[in-house]
């Protein structure tokens, strides 16, 4: 969308926040995937929700003061997207949502309460598939400033897909061809030690099936340990890894197992089946069309999931418009 913004000679100031600033979570992405250089870091850091996000809104404010731009385009559903949302609202600056009127429905998921509120704050709706935009019209969003345009993140995966190094991914953490991949994150996972505690027992019952490769985010790293994730003799715990060879891995594995909003559309797309460790998604077209399949928390029926899908992979079907030019569409939207 930036790049595409460009090409037509619009105007742009792209703000870094620093909500996520660990190497491996974001400066990693700049450098591997050609993105521009932000003209501004506002190196917030972490912290809890209150704290994060009030520490985002007086900076933006200021700089939004500032630079008095035309509008606010913020993205997907972190306390960075509902900072930007609230100044630039308050500040009297025209919004527009891009992956706008995804809903889990989970009012517990920090994440929902965010897609709620920046879409209410919004005039421009960039959605990602139908059901998207049928959320928005039914909570009152006139249909005049939304536009389905596909999935951005996507335009990404396809993009630089056949840069994907499968084989070198592999040989770096010494996996044969039948491996899976894990990731695991979120609050409602990682925060109640005896959730923890099911979730490895479940990767410890699949790893007796499939050999596991687990990049480790910083969330939950204490909680899934004390839980003895380390112990798991077939689980291999490594890292963050860059978005390349993370994709990589993640387009080469007979399986993965995942919390993750954007993993679950990144396999659609690869084809690659996928279980997701919550009872419900903002991404239901993953499920409808997809290769992905809502297995919870419960240990057993996770084991018992993935030995189903081990001997029958689902087939599943692209979404319409995830075709790698969400990106240019976006950008026509704004300059018009």
């Amino acid at each position: 969308m930036v790049s595409a913004l460009q090409e037509m000679d619009a105007d742009t100031l792209l703000i870094h926040t620093g909500q996520h600033y660990e190497p491996a979570l974001s400066q990693v992405f700049f450098d591997e995937l050609g993105l521009p250089k932000p003209d501004r870091n506002l190196g917030v850091g972490s912290g809890t929700h209150a704290r994060q996000t009030a520490a985002l809104m007086v900076a933006l404010e200021e700089l939004i003061g500032d630079v008095t731009p035309d509008r606010v385009v913020v993205y997907g559903d972190v306390n960075s997207t509902l900072a930007a949302a609230l100044v630039a609202a308050k500040l009297h600056v025209p919004i527009a949502h891009v992956e706008a009127g995804l809903r889990s429905f989970d009012r517990s998921m920090p994440e929902e309460l965010n897609r709620v509120v920046t879409d209410a704050l919004s005039d421009l709706h960039f959605t990602t598939s139908p059901e998207a935009s049928d959320h928005l019209s039914a909570e009152g969003v006139s249909s005049d400033g939304v536009h389905f345009v596909g999935n951005p993140m996507i335009d990404t995966l396809l993009r630089f897909r056949d840069a994907l190094d499968e084989v070198g991914a592999r040989r770096r953490f010494r996996l044969d061809a039948d491996y899976a991949v894990v990731t695991i994150h979120r609050p409602a996972n990682v925060d109640d030690p005896a959730t923890a505690r099911d979730l490895v027992r479940a990767l410890g019952l699949v790893s007796t099936e499939i050999p596991i490769l687990l990049p480790l985010h910083p969330r939950g790293r204490e909680s899934l340990d004390d839980a003895g994730l380390l112990d798991l003799p077939d689980v291999v715990v490594t890292d963050p890894l860059p978005y390349l060879e993370f994709m990589a891995l993640v387009s080469g594995a007979r399986l993965v197992i995942t919390d993750s909003g954007g993993i679950q559309e990144e396999t659609t797309v690869l084809g690659v089946p996928c279980l997701t460790l919550r009872d419900n998604t903002e991404r239901p077209i993953t499920v409808t069309l997809g290769t992905n399949r809502l297995v919870g928390h419960d240990p057993d029926f996770i084991f018992a999931s993935a030995v189903q899908i081990l001997e029958d992979p689902p087939l599943g079907t692209v979404p319409p418009l995830w075709d790698g030019q969400a990106g240019v569409r976006i950008a026509e939207i704004l300059q018009r």
